[in-house]
């Protein structure tokens, strides 16, 4: 069974040569906050901007075979429309080993539905990560259900950040209720939703989960540690056909173990915790079936 990270970022050239400057010259605070920053302990970049060549040696290195580019949840339509058309540009060049979601901001109305077409035309082939609580949207907003309504149309996987209501404060944090989830869950039962970040542990907060509805693993091993408790209480709640293995790639998710890399590392501890047909569907077999 093929390795597919589930849960990848990267950001175009102009992005990734100053992070900070560029979020403040195109009114990105929020990425700023979240992406750009340093650990106040070690002075150390959160995350590295590698260009996709560098993505592919580390997915080489790690053993990935397929890795699935998530955009960000972008306060401005145009910063949307840059980080679909580089994702475009990757999968044309790598179709077998990159596959991409698009980003869209739903408070543009019809420009980010024609930008919703416009990249599945391009072969994107889902929507996320996004978060409509992070870009000021209410999820009974009309435009959003707009959004949601056109993916399900298009078949369009959509991939959702949702912050854990137990896990501490940091910097950046957004609160994203898991009953809104599950309102739009129900609301559109013909969207395969994504609810990253093992969806905020989802079954402790909002019960089980609806039939339409997967979790990721993205930033684990940072929100939850090396242990084998999340991935206990991950695969009783969810079943392995669920659960989608992604890293957060380039997040660092060890950021005490330097020597510790996020992909070579987040797929051994993964291999640690699964067994048989569980480890070739939440290695693979599930985002293989999801995204076809």
């Amino acid at each position: 069974m093929s390795v597919i990270d589930a849960h990848v970022h990267l950001y175009p050239p102009e992005m990734n040569r100053d992070p900070a400057r560029w979020a403040v010259e195109h009114g990105e605070p929020h990425w700023a906050v979240m992406c750009a920053r340093t650990r106040r302990t070690t002075g150390l970049p959160v995350q590295a901007f590698p260009s996709a060549d560098e993505l592919l040696r580390g997915m080489d290195a790690a053993g990935v075979d397929r890795a699935v580019l998530l955009g960000w949840y972008w306060e401005n339509h145009d910063t949307c429309v840059l980080q679909n058309r580089f994702y475009a540009e990757c999968v044309r060049a790598h179709p077998d080993r990159l596959s991409a979601f698009a980003t869209v901001h739903a408070a543009a109305g019809e420009d980010a539905l024609a930008e919703v077409r416009r990249a599945r035309e391009a072969g994107l082939i889902g929507l996320g990560e996004l978060s409509p609580h992070s870009q000021h949207i209410a999820v009974d907003n009309p435009h959003w259900q707009a959004v949601l309504a056109l993916a399900g149309d298009l078949r369009m996987p959509v991939n959702l950040h949702v912050t854990d209501p137990l896990v501490g404060k940091y910097p950046g944090r957004v609160e994203t209720p898991l009953r809104d989830f599950l309102a739009m869950a129900k609301v559109f039962p013909q969207v395969r939703f994504i609810l990253a970040h093992w969806g905020g542990q989802f079954w402790r907060g909002a019960g089980p989960l609806p039939d339409n509805v997967w979790v990721d693993t993205a930033a684990s091993p940072l929100l939850y540690g090396a242990g084998a408790g999340i991935w206990r209480e991950g695969l009783v709640a969810c079943g392995a056909d669920r659960i989608l293995w992604g890293t957060d790639y380039p997040l660092d998710l060890y950021p005490r173990d330097p020597e510790n890399e996020t992909l070579t590392g987040f797929l051994l501890e993964a291999r640690e915790r699964l067994e048989g047909d569980d480890a070739d569907d939440v290695l693979g077999g599930n985002a293989a079936r999801l995204f076809g």
